[in-house]
């Protein structure tokens, strides 16, 4: 079965590109001598998780739900950090966590007995307050920011207890960013170095898009760890495991025409099944669409299947007016969309499909009715 088989809509994840970025992210481990795991916040479809293991067995959770997916799928070290831990969770967490970070010192000093008697090896969030993101829903270095431990509330040192620190401050980043949040780190925090094992560097490494410079990322990984020999560097990348490994087909359902502007309704909808392209914002690029160019290609909207007003994307061009039936591809819609996904309006949920490297595919999960009654109720 290939991909004409099967009946639109679906998420389709390939597994040769899966593989490729697997293998670039485990070279650069090798190479810099980090700890790269994976986050369940950008992906979590855990039916893939078989190709995953191959090369990373490490992941990091932010709720219970991330923290049993972890244990139960992938089977290596668990790093935990949630905003704040629930008194009925705590000991879920510190039972199956191998590191777990709090976001504050009032958190951290809530649990801390609980901690001393697991296994668990704890560490605070800080914030080196260092901007690089320009999208401000994104960017948790903002000032009054809810996320991580300021430099002058540690002015007194480390509480007891405290093995690791944990910054974040980057999204779909490039090394260089990263390099300006080190300075920042290490000027307010680095006194506190020496006396720890680990340091968890976050995510937004984009470290396999296009153009990364995974040479300097490399010489910037291993000069922090000869500066800081005792500490163990973790990163914990999202959407660069996922990146450009799959796609949303969908089916042009009908073509609406209203004041000069043509609308092709998909049987996907924008807001249910590729939030991030309302929220982010930005304009998902469509394999089948040909360079903006108004004299000969033939212009659209791209519309979603639910009563939202703005579900909706454009302009695409076509190199001929579109038909019902014709199919339409959305690219890269594997990170940071697959767990975003909504049963608003209880819109058709896509089926999830996996290209395997021979090009036949397995449909790995079908939705119906009950998926969106049961959660419903």
């Amino acid at each position: 079965m290939t991909q004409k088989d099967i009946a639109t809509p679906f998420f389709i994840v390939y597994e040769d590109r899966l593989r490729a970025n697997l293998a670039l992210i485990s070279r650069v481990g090798r190479e810099s001598g980090a700890d790269i795991i994976m986050a369940f916040k950008a992906n979590a479809l855990w039916r893939t998780f078989p190709i995953v293991r191959e090369y990373c067995r490490n992941c990091t959770a932010s709720s219970i739900n991330e923290l049993r997916l972890g244990a139960e799928e992938m089977g290596g070290e668990i790093h935990t950090f949630a905003p704040a831990y629930k008194p009925d969770e705590i000991d879920t967490y510190l039972a199956l966590s191998s590191h777990i970070t709090f976001n504050s010192l009032s958190q951290y000093e809530r649990y801390a007995d609980k901690v001393a008697a697991s296994k668990a090896s704890a560490g605070l969030r800080v914030n080196p307050k260092c901007s690089v993101i320009e999208t401000d829903l994104y960017n948790p270095a903002l000032p009054g920011s809810r996320f991580g431990v300021s430099a002058e509330a540690l002015a007194g040192g480390l509480p007891a207890g405290i093995e690791g620190l944990h910054f974040h401050a980057l999204c779909e980043s490039s090394s260089y960013d990263l390099e300006k949040v080190l300075q920042a780190f290490e000027a307010q925090f680095g006194h506190l170095l020496p006396a720890l094992k680990w340091v968890n560097m976050g995510g937004g490494h984009l470290m396999t898009r296009e153009g990364y410079d995974t040479e300097h990322l490399i010489r910037l990984l291993r000069d922090f760890g000869s500066r800081h020999p005792n500490l163990q560097i973790i990163l914990e990348p999202g959407s660069a495991f996922t990146w450009r490994t799959g796609d949303l087909v969908a089916s042009v359902v009908d073509i609406v025409n209203n004041d000069g502007i043509s609308t092709a309704i998909l049987d996907v909808s924008f807001a249910c099944h590729m939030p991030d392209t309302l929220e982010m914002p930005y304009r998902p690029d469509v394999l089948e669409e040909v360079e903006a160019d108004k004299s000969t290609g033939v212009a659209y909207r791209l519309g979603g299947n639910s009563c939202l007003s703005g579900d909706y994307k454009g302009d695409y061009y076509f190199e001929r007016p579109l038909r019902v039936g014709d199919r339409i591809t959305l690219r890269d819609m594997n990170h940071y969309t697959t767990v975003k996904t909504t049963l608003f309006n209880g819109v058709a949920h896509p089926a999830m499909v996996l290209e395997c490297r021979d090009g036949q595919c397995e449909i790995l999960r079908r939705f119906d009715y009950d998926d969106y009654k049961c959660r419903m109720s």
